[in-house]
């Protein structure tokens, strides 16, 4: 991956790292010696994921991480990965990873993957389902939540975010996530749904932070 490939990334992009960099990249971090399943990640195909740069950190590496499964504590690793070290990993969609979803999320799943088939939103996971489908290690407990990435090509209908809350009202899990603009940058979809008129929303880029106003964000509603 060049720097100019590098520069486009966003919060949520997968990366895989080849095995050799990821080899030196660990050699040089004596803080992960020894934890579980990281000697063998890149090896494994298993990628990481892009996030928001730390204070500090070089401007000429991507900042990325992964998440730990809970038998090996959750810990978040974070890691600084040189561009020429990285290659894109495809994002990963909801119904790719419906099998791996618990029995009993599945009539969620296919509602919330019925919603997007309706308004053209291909939902992609991110979250414990993610690294569970992607790993096949136990991420996913009684507590998990189903976190979903829902890019968008312009303003969003507010008929979306209310049919999308009347799903996760049902729903024995929460349904976390953002709607993912067309920039990069993300909005928590709950607050977008639940801002007052004139109010603002969080917009989180991956180099920067932000208050918008919602309404900028949203399709006039018809009735």
């Amino acid at each position: 991956m060049t720097e100019d490939e590098a520069s486009g990334l966003a919060r949520h992009d997968l990366l895989l790292i080849d095995p050799e960099s990821w080899g030196r990249l660990l050699a040089g971090r004596l803080d992960l010696d020894g934890v579980p399943h990281l000697a063998d990640w890149a090896r494994r195909g298993w990628p990481v994921i892009v996030r928001r740069r730390d204070p500090g950190e070089p401007m000429d590496h991507i900042p990325a991480g992964l998440p730990l499964p809970p038998s090996a504590g959750k810990r978040r690793i974070g890691l600084a990965i040189p561009p020429a070290a990285a290659s894109r990993h495809a994002p990963v969609p909801l119904e790719r990873a419906r099998m791996t979803a618990p029995e009993a999320w599945r009539p969620v799943v296919d509602g919330v993957m019925a919603l997007g088939r309706e308004y053209r939103l291909v939902p992609h996971v991110f979250g414990s389902l993610l690294w569970q489908a992607l790993t096949g290690l136990p991420y996913l407990g009684p507590g998990s939540d189903l976190d979903l990435l829902w890019p968008v090509s312009g303003p969003v209908d507010p008929h979306f975010l209310q049919a999308l809350a009347r799903i996760e009202a049902g729903a024995p899990m929460r349904l976390d996530g953002e709607i993912v603009l067309p920039d990069g940058a993300g909005i928590n979809w709950r607050e977008l749904l639940d801002a007052p008129e004139g109010g603002t929303v969080l917009c989180k880029g991956r180099e920067s932070l932000g208050l918008r106003p919602a309404a900028s964000f949203l399709r006039e509603a018809v009735p």
